[in-house]
């Protein structure tokens, strides 16, 4: 018997059903129960009873790049998983337990049996990290994949990606891309070894949303604790908001664009969305890695800026309408005047900057920092990335939307 077979497992008077799984020790056969949870169990003490082989190959999925392919229906769209890690992407190669960055449709439609018949799929990895090892370099490859993708006729692109940081990363996206096509993020906060796992929610939620008719970069999550529905963030104005709730995920500023229904596949916008094909395809992935976000508190002093000293750019994390200590202004000032563009963002999760009010917003506008306006900071860490390559004119870039990161009105909402 081998890792994937279905098999019964006797051990005196308990019987365990469910997937082989490997084994770091020759003593000790793990079971994955039907629940979700493993089991281990002594050799010399189990009877065990093969009940269906796996006859799935491994070694013959994929391609020399990683990728692969699975049709149900030639009627049906193409959508293409993308592989970045993360809690999503263990629980598709749960299956055989390891961690690898083997990662195709026969594994998705395996970990996630709902997602059959709703689409034809390609499997493809850009990386297999943890969402904390997550880089700009990563961001970058993940751009040209989906950027390839698109161009081989996907109808849509589901990212799976952990959710630690997934707000910078679709950020990214969002920046580097304009598509005709949906690309929707997804992950899970609990793996599927979990009996409240929302890995197969957010994974058929987020397919859902991929084949539907627009051409945003997206964030798919659960709405709230049940299982009922998955919001749809914009990609430049979500955030987690919480370590482990299902619904960590909220759009700052405003209610989410849109949602899934869980019953049905429902999708539905509450705002204006660009349609499908609204945009042509195109790329523009360069990014400056010499950027810094720095947060402002009270007792730090001005020389944490020379942490900064050779940036190219560095966000601020300011206070309220986006201050900082007046003792900052003079070394700010010198930053902008050696070639630094220095962006003002606050710590608030509503509202915007506005230098105007007090005399040191005063102070800072004239010393040459720029307003971000209510967008929200770590999506003004990536946008200066992406505009100090990119435009001709970055700090002008900053004050302006460019990807729905920046809101011209901000209004209170329930």
């Amino acid at each position: 018997m081998n890792p994937g077979d279905r098999v019964r497992v006797d051990r005196g008077a308990t019987r365990y059903e469910g997937v082989l799984m490997p084994s770091t020790t020759d003593d000790h056969l793990v079971v994955k129960l039907d629940g979700g949870y493993n089991v281990g169990v002594d050799r010399a003490e189990a009877d065990v009873e093969l009940l269906e082989a796996d006859t799935y190959d491994v070694a013959a999925a994929g391609d020399a790049e990683g990728a692969s392919e699975i049709t149900f229906d030639d009627d049906l769209p193409t959508v293409a998983l993308i592989s970045t890690g993360g809690t999503i992407a263990s629980t598709v190669d749960y299956r055989t337990g390891a961690v690898t960055a083997q990662f195709d449709a026969e594994d998705v439609l395996r970990a996630v049996p709902e997602l059959a018949g709703r689409a034809n799929y390609r499997g493809r990895v850009v990386a297999n990290i943890l969402s904390e090892n997550m880089t700009p370099d990563v961001w970058v490859d993940l751009a040209e994949a989906v950027h390839e993708e698109v161009e081989r006729g996907a109808d849509g692109v589901v990212v799976m990606h952990g959710t630690d940081t997934m707000q910078y990363t679709a950020s990214a996206l969002a920046f580097m891309m304009e598509t005709p096509v949906p690309v929707v993020f997804t992950g899970s906060q609990r793996s599927a070894d979990r009996p409240s796992s929302d890995n197969v929610m957010n994974a058929v939620c987020a397919v859902e949303a991929a084949t539907a008719d627009h051409s945003e970069v997206l964030v798919c999550m659960h709405a709230d604790g049940s299982d009922d529905r998955c919001a749809l963030h914009r990609g430049t104005r979500v955030r987690k908001n919480h370590t482990s709730r299902r619904d960590a995920f909220e759009t700052v500023g405003a209610e989410p664009v849109g949602e899934v229904a869980w019953d049905g596949g429902d999708v539905s916008f509450r705002r204006p969305v660009d349609g499908h094909g609204a945009a042509d395809l195109a790329l523009a992935a360069d990014l400056e890695r010499d950027v810094e976000l720095l947060k402002f508190v009270p007792g730090t002093g001005a020389a944490a800026l020379a942490a900064v000293d050779d940036a190219k750019g560095v966000v601020l994390e300011g206070t309220g309408l986006g201050h900082v200590n007046t003792a900052w202004v003079d070394r700010i000032a010198e930053l902008v005047d050696d070639g630094t563009t220095v962006v003002m963002t606050s710590q608030c999760l509503e509202g915007r900057v506005c230098d105007r009010v007090y005399d040191t917003g005063r102070d800072l506008l004239d010393a040459g920092v720029v307003e971000a306006g209510d967008t929200l900071p770590g999506t003004a860490y990536v946008k200066l990335m992406w505009a100090l390559a990119n435009a001709d004119d970055p700090a002008a870039a900053m004050g302006r939307p460019v990807a729905a990161e920046l809101q011209e009105r901000s209004v209170p909402w329930t």
